[in-house]
This record gives structure tokens, sequence and C-alpha cells, in this order.
């Protein structure tokens, strides 16, 4: 395979996407005839810092391969780690080029824009000297059992809440709901604060408060999050960043809380149930969602937003129709993957069922053992494989947690087989080295509610 100049091979390409270009594969090609060394850093909240030595090649004929190759670089560090302020250090050329694209107008305008509202500062592009170094703030969340608790897990279509005593859920409730489509913030506060009241009548008292919920969350507050997408900003800025903060306070006074993203919530349960730390996990439903918990078992406070890593070098890849960028995860590992797929497999759709029912349309010939319903997940397996050398390459995770509707069924069998195969044939060392899980039954029986009651430390431990 070839792109921009830079040759790489590929033992196994999905059958039903042989376009595909995996960004790993792409990155060790590049880099190996790389030797101008060059240092990329961003900035995100608190003066935390995300930092990488690296390589071009600086020369003219090769200049469109290192644009692309930064270009791609800075974009998954914005998406994994955050942040609002780009530092270069070696090459001028970079720097130009950065300035060029990460503006209004430019071609990652999106990314410009959302991560200066995301850290309520103005996106910078700076040329430096020294490399600002490396610096991240993990923090030991959970696993806090004492006490009466609450957790509450704000879903796209349902919310959970849990009243857990001593680390014992004596109470569970699941309701309906509709928060991406209601534009007033106070029926979302209003749902919230009636969940914890509905698992404050289960208890002597509450100690302390856990949330897990969609979206982005500096400091416990709400930064962007797709439940409220309906809201008008005035109203965002006015009631939504402090939502989860105003209805602990209003409901329960000064006892502790957290409020912590759903996917790193998942990663941390995936962490207490299997006992393992090191843990990507990654749920393959709507989207892509993702979490990480450190080696010593530790949520980073990173974005994690992997939906919107690129991981196709392929120019041709579908585009993103939210981000408008190409070759991101999320139409690789959601039900969009699925749905793209599944035409080329020779499975019409019809346009007027949604894209839940069209995963369930096959998913369910994938249960009748339709050969064209396996290919289809063969083909998300082989993307997988590839994928999970990149994922390891940036987090070094030694164990991946996988689960999501896609996931479901005999076709996140076949998915899950087809990536093992690939992943022994052209990544062995990997192969090796990185445990695959699904969900166990102490993970489906603990429920995320309740994992969320563990997050705050109580006052005095």
């Amino acid at each position: 395979m070839e792109h921009l100049g830079i040759s790489f091979s590929v033992k196994n390409s999905p059958a039903l996407d042989p376009g595909f270009l995996p960004l790993q594969r792409f990155n060790e090609a590049f880099l190996a005839g790389a030797h101008k060394s060059i240092g990329i850093a961003v900035e995100r909240a608190n003066g935390e810092m995300a930092a990488v030595e690296t390589f071009i090649h600086g020369i003219d004929a090769l200049r469109e391969a290192d644009h692309y190759y930064i270009d791609r670089l800075v974009k998954t560090m914005l998406w994994m780690k955050g942040g609002y302020k780009i530092y270069v250090r070696g090459d001028e050329d970079t720097y130009v080029f950065l300035k060029s694209i990460y503006c209004d107008g430019g071609k990652q305008a999106f990314d410009w824009d959302y991560m200066s509202q995301v850290f309520e500062h103005p996106f910078e592009i700076v040329l430096t000297d020294t490399l600002p170094a490396a610096k991240d703030a993990p923090k030991a969340i959970g696993g806090h059992t004492d006490g009466c608790r609450i957790g509450f897990d704000a879903g796209g279509s349902d919310r959970k809440v849990s009243a857990v005593i001593d680390g014992e859920a004596v109470y569970s409730e699941e309701v309906v709901w509709f928060p991406k489509t209601n534009s007033d913030p106070d029926y979302h506060y209003e749902g919230i604060v009636s969940a914890f009241r509905s698992a404050a009548a289960h208890m002597p008292r509450v100690d302390a408060v856990g949330i897990s919920s969609a979206g982005v969350y500096i400091n416990n507050r709400t930064m962007n999050a797709s439940l409220f997408l309906k809201v008008p900003q005035e109203q965002f800025e006015a009631k939504v960043k402090d939502i989860y903060i105003r209805a602990v306070h209003d409901t329960f006074g000064d006892v502790p809380y957290a409020v912590v993203n759903d996917g790193d919530v998942t990663a941390l349960a995936g962490a207490l149930s299997l006992g393992r730390n090191n843990m990507l996990g990654i749920a393959m439903g709507t989207s892509e969602a993702a979490g990480y918990v450190d080696a010593q078992g530790r949520i980073t406070g990173w974005l994690n937003e992997l939906a919107f890593v690129p991981v196709d070098a392929n120019p041709e890849a579908m585009r993103d129709e939210w981000s408008g960028d190409v070759g991101c995860g999320v139409k690789y590992f959601s039900q969009d993957g699925v749905i793209k797929l599944a035409p080329r497999a020779g499975i019409e759709l019809e346009e007027t069922l949604s894209p839940a029912e069209k995963l369930k349309v096959v998913q369910a010939l994938a249960e009748t053992g339709d050969a064209r319903a396996e290919a289809v997940y063969e083909s998300i397996g082989c993307y997988l494989a590839h994928t999970m050398a990149y994922y390891r390459a940036l987090y070094g995770c030694e164990n991946l947690l996988l689960l999501g509707r896609v996931m479901s069924g005999r076709g996140g069998d076949i998915l899950l087989e087809t990536c093992r195969r690939v992943l022994a044939d052209e990544y062995p060392a990997l192969a090796a080295s990185m445990t695959l899980h699904l969900p166990d039954e102490k993970f489906r029986r603990v429920g995320q509610s309740a994992v969320a009651a563990s997050l705050p430390e109580r006052k005095g431990e």
C-alpha cells in the first residue's frame, strides 16, 4: 500500500473495505524514514500537558506526508486528551501549517471551535524553542463502598439510579427520559433531582453522590454533552454547566460528589469486576464511546473521545457528518460502521428505518448465519485488530473491554473471533500482550449506576 509517497504492507484487509489504510501502519512506515526532530505539546485544563517528541522528513518531496502525519497526530492528541493550546518545537513550517488548518474556515475549524468552547479559552498555536514537559493529574477515584451512597447514570434514552449501602445496592430504578430532544434545561434538572430523591428514600441518610454521564466534564462541570443537545447556548451557560453540582447541593447540601464521563466509569467498572487495571473500555453503540483506567487504577481526566480520533489513512474514507473529518473511529466502531458496510455486502436497508433499526436488521441476519451479515462483522473485526495496534501505541493499555450493541449476539462473536485471528497473524507480539474482555456477569450485575456510587470519597476517609 502507498499513501503520500509512504509505502507500507498490510497482510489483512477488510473484505468489504479494501481501501482501508490502517493509520498505525502508515505511521510506522513514515517514522522509519523520518529523521528531523520535532516536538508537539497540547495544553489542557489546570495546566496539564500532553507532549510528544517525534520526527518528520523535512524535505520538499515529502512535505505533504509530513503535513498529513502532523495533522493526524495533533487531531489524535486533541480528541484523546483534549486541549486548547498547541506548542510546536523544531520546525517553523509545521507551525505555519497548523495555524492554517486550526482557524476559522480552516480544515480543522470544527476542532478549533469545539476545543475553545470546551476549555473556555481561545485556541492558540505557539512556536517555541523549549517544549513544555508532559504533565498529567490522574485521580484515584472509585471503589469507595462505605456509607450510604447514591449512584446516578445519565444515558441518552434512560436514566438509572441506585441506592447503595456499604457496597450493596438496596434499590435501583431505571426511568425512560428524552434529554436529547428537550430544549428546557429545567426538564433535565428535574429528572436528575427526581432520581436522587427516589434513591434517597431508601436510605437513612446520603453520605455521597456519584454521577456517570455522557459528555465532557472538567472539575465536575458540564463542558459539552449530547444529553443537552437542544438546549440554547445561553441556557447551557446559565443552567447546564453546573447542573449536577446544583442538583447535589440543592437536594443534599454539602455532601461529597463526583461527576465523571460515562466511558471512564465503564472502564472503571470493568477494572473492578475483572480485577484488571491499565484498561481501555470501548462501547460500540450509537457512537464509539471510550474510557481509560491507568495501571494504578486511576482515571485520567482525558477526553477519550475516540469516535473522533482518526484510524484510517484512506483519503476517500467515509466522512463524519458532525466533525466533517474522514477516517475517524465513529464510522468503524459503532452502528454507523455496520450500516456503512451492509450495502457493500449486498444487504439493502430501508431508508425509512432508524440507525438502531438498521443495526437490528443486520444483527438478525447474522443470527441466522447469513454470509452477508457475517462479512460485515468480519470486516469490523479486521478494522479493530489494526486499530488496537494504534490504541496500544497511544495508551499502552494491556486490557481492552468491548461492549455495546454492536458487540451483542452472534455478530459480536464473529467480530471478536476475526479480531483475534488478525491480531495473531499481523501483530503477534500485541496479541500475546493484550487481553480482550467482554463484560462478565459481575459487571452486568453491578451496573453502571452502582459503580458511580463508589466514585466520591467521603469526608474523613
